[in-house]
């Protein structure tokens, strides 16, 4: 057995505390002496970008590997679509109606989470973007199923937090997308892809293009609700046309209910 070696340098913290202490005079009050660690107002500067970028991809990377999470399924899906209970409240009629999926990725990931924890619980950890609507439910029905799961929330112009059902170790958040996305894809096992906007369109087709170009390994990519998804994209039209290729079109597959998708997984 290692015995964990002994510290040769002064902690960090330790430093900083003791910086905290010393006289004040206009060298010690000059940013210049700040400690740059310590330093939010140098840390911040557009030059210490590949700083900032490496620190996000390390700190969930870290806390991931502490945690013991060796893989995950991913959940994109609309912030918008709302719970079965607040469907009459809906924006729009068919936010409405789309509310049953709602339900749908809340029992896929109970499901999904009740085999991982009989495995174990370090597989197939319930993974979302951490915000409300698809991401709420995917994190909701793995605290129901008595498990963990993971929230990568992103700092938006408007306000936002993640939700009640991320286990507070895993919840996670980001400045660059980016990195964000490199997250949601570095560990999975397969991706639920629920009705959604603008940011589950850009999340499904850069794990699509990812695949298709061999940078990722290929995953299941479950697409539900096909009435849904048929009518937003012609996937046709794109392999008629050329721009795509008919073999593409088995990147992905459709799905109605969990079951579905848990059938699809096990192929």
């Amino acid at each position: 057995m290692n015995t964990p070696r002994a510290r040769v340098f002064r902690d960090s913290h330790q430093d900083i505390e003791a910086a905290r202490q010393i006289p004040q005079t206009p060298q010690t009050q000059s940013p210049a002496y700040r400690l740059a660690f310590a330093d939010n107002d140098f840390l911040c500067r557009p030059e210490l970008r590949p700083v900032r970028l490496q620190l996000e991809l390390l700190k969930a990377e870290m806390a991931m590997n502490e945690a013991g999470i060796n893989s995950t399924v991913v959940l994109f899906g609309g912030a918008r679509i709302p719970a079965p209970v607040n469907a009459g409240s809906a924006r729009t009629e068919t936010l409405g109606k789309l509310s049953k999926y709602y339900d749908e990725a809340r029992r896929f990931a109970r499901l999904v989470t009740q085999a991982s924890l009989a495995d174990g619980g370090t597989e197939n950890v319930i993974c979302t973007g951490g915000g409300p609507g698809v991401m709420e439910a995917g994190n909701r029905g793995a605290a129901e199923a008595g498990g963990v799961s993971i929230g990568l929330n992103i700092v938006l112009p408007h306000e936002q937090a993640p939700n009640a059902y991320v286990t507070p170790e895993l919840s996670f958040n980001f400045h660059y997308f980016a990195i964000r996305k490199m997250h949601f894809l570095m560990r999975a096992r397969a991706i639920a892809v629920f009705p959604g906007g603008f940011g589950t369109l850009d999340e499904m087709f850069e794990t699509l293009t990812l695949i298709q170009t061999r940078r990722m390994e290929p995953v299941p990519i479950l697409l539900f609700g096909r009435g849904f998804w048929d009518e937003v994209v012609n996937w046709k039209a794109l392999a008629d046309a050329g721009t795509i290729s008919d073999e593409d079109l088995s990147l992905f597959r459709y799905v109605e209910t969990a079951e579905d998708a848990l059938a699809a997984m096990s192929e």
